[in-house]
């Protein structure tokens, strides 16, 4: 198993996580499916969501793989009047990462990173390594520390 970026700067800030591979199926890269195959509660798969801001520019939001971003929130906590996805086709200049890869550690430019609250619920969870099929199964507040990410309520 290779050591992907997300997973070299948890090793540098000395930050303890496992790595967890799964089979990919490009046809579904869905939090359920990818809850299912590793074993885990959906609740604690974390999906990183890259959106675009209208005052703010490009951020990111760590939600849990059973949720969906609220648009209204996600712009009101980031200090935009309104929010957006960015397009699939933006993701990988934006982040240096792919959809269904898109890890909060390691992206090719710093983003603000607003993780939602429920995170704080477990003793770990699990986001993208930067590659599909492999996820990183660390402490939500090591992630929160490693990333500088905001802990609120982005979802609906």
């Amino acid at each position: 198993m290779k050591k992907t970026n997300a997973a070299r700067l948890l090793d540098a800030a000395e930050i303890k996580y496992e790595l967890a591979e799964y089979e990919v199926d490009e046809n579904d890269l869905s939090a359920a499916t990818l809850a299912r195959k590793i074993g885990q509660n959906i609740e604690q798969i974390f999906k990183t969501l890259v959106l675009r801001g209208d005052k703010t520019g490009v951020f990111v939001a760590v939600v849990p793989g059973n949720a969906e971003v609220d648009l209204k929130k996600a712009a009101k906590v980031s200090g935009n009047k309104y929010c957006t996805m960015v397009q699939q086709k933006e993701l990988l200049g934006l982040t240096g990462y792919i959809r269904g890869g898109c890890s909060p550690l390691g992206m090719k430019k710093s983003h603000t990173i607003y993780i939602h609250e429920t995170c704080l619920l477990f003793d770990y969870i699990f986001v993208s390594a930067g590659q599909r099929g492999l996820q990183l199964k660390l402490n939500p507040e090591d992630l929160i520390n490693a990333t500088g990410a905001i802990v609120c309520d982005v979802t609906e």
